[in-house]
């Protein structure tokens, strides 16, 4: 199975070979749908590779992407695994291919990491079984859930990077209603943390309900009560059409008032107070900083004195 390389254009502006997919894609391939960014409502977002092991997710957020992107298919965001052996012939391929610089392998993009964990062949469990055969790529689990039993016991944590996605509690509760709770995600974060594990944390979408301020004041609390993430990302409320027109439950909707090259997004001004709101709590109560944005303008990494050039993100390495 052919390993192939192209070369793409990094956010400082340079040109770097990197795979660009193995065989056909089906499996693993470089998410490279962001055009580089060069006006101040150009979205940044850096091309890290897919681990494209599923399709689908169990907890259908109200603001899912995957409805609009698995719109075609009559699963709709349904878990839907593909063949593990299939799975293993890409990823076998991808390790054996000569001159790859290192990578993490996102596996959380269409599907949620560990939604298989309760199944008789979990997910984490084969999938670092392979991963335990190399050491120079890692893979990414992106996740709302709180099940990490199986993945608490496997032997080579340094080749894993969990990443879980937070919200307020108020949030999660009206539009993450399928979800495990907040806390309890916070809960077994710091457990993978404990083990030993890289853990970083998604706070995204952010939404500007009425008390947003306390509600996230109190999250960053909360994580930190319990752990010290070892990057976290921020992101607001977004939606691309494709999204917006298939959305079950669209209450969330009015949040958005502004157009970017990635879908509607919540005014500036608003993400703006948001963002430094959170930044200015992790620095000055915590005296943390690394921070990054999620699906970003140029504009608004700018506005907030940050350099996307140099970012470091929920998806890279």
């Amino acid at each position: 199975m052919r390993v192939h390389i192209d070369r793409f254009r990094r956010l400082d502006g340079s040109l770097e070979a990197r795979v660009a997919r193995v065989g056909d894609g089906s499996i693993i391939t470089r998410f490279d749908r962001t055009p580089f960014p060069r006006a101040d409502d150009d979205v940044v977002c850096p091309h890290f590779l897919e681990l494209k092991w599923a399709t689908g997710c169990p907890y259908s957020c109200a603001w899912c992407y995957l409805q609009g992107t698995l719109r075609f298919f009559d699963y709709g965001t349904k878990p839907k695994p593909k063949s593990y052996e299939r799975v293993e012939d890409h990823l076998q391929a991808f390790f054996d291919g000569d001159g790859i610089r290192p990578e993490l392998l996102n596996s959380g993009e269409l599907s949620d990491s560990l939604m298989m964990e309760n199944s008789r062949r979990p997910f984490s469990t084969f999938v670092m079984s392979l991963f335990d055969t190399q050491t120079r790529h890692r893979v990414l689990f992106v996740t709302k859930s709180a099940n990490v039993e199986k993945l608490m016991h496997v032997p080579n944590v340094d080749q894993a990077v969990v990443s879980f996605s937070l919200n307020s509690k108020r949030v999660s509760r009206r539009w993450e209603a399928a979800a495990p709770g907040v806390q309890d995600r916070i809960e077994a974060a710091g457990r993978l943390k404990d083990a030993g594990f890289e853990v970083r944390v998604r706070i995204d979408p952010m939404v500007p309900i009425a008390e947003w301020k306390k509600d996230y004041s109190e999250l960053v609390e909360s994580m930190f009560r319990r752990f010290v993430p070892d990057r976290i990302t921020l992101g607001s409320l977004r939606g691309l059409q494709s999204t917006i027109v298939n959305s079950r439950d669209r209450s969330w909707l009015h949040f958005l008032d502004e157009r970017s090259n990635w879908g509607k997004k919540v005014a500036a001004e608003t993400r703006l107070a948001m963002y430094s709101a959170v930044i200015e709590r992790l620095k000055s109560k915590h005296n943390y900083r690394r921070i990054a944005l999620c699906k970003e303008t140029v504009g608004m990494w700018n506005a907030l004195g940050m350099n996307y050039r140099r970012m470091r993100c929920n998806c890279t390495q």
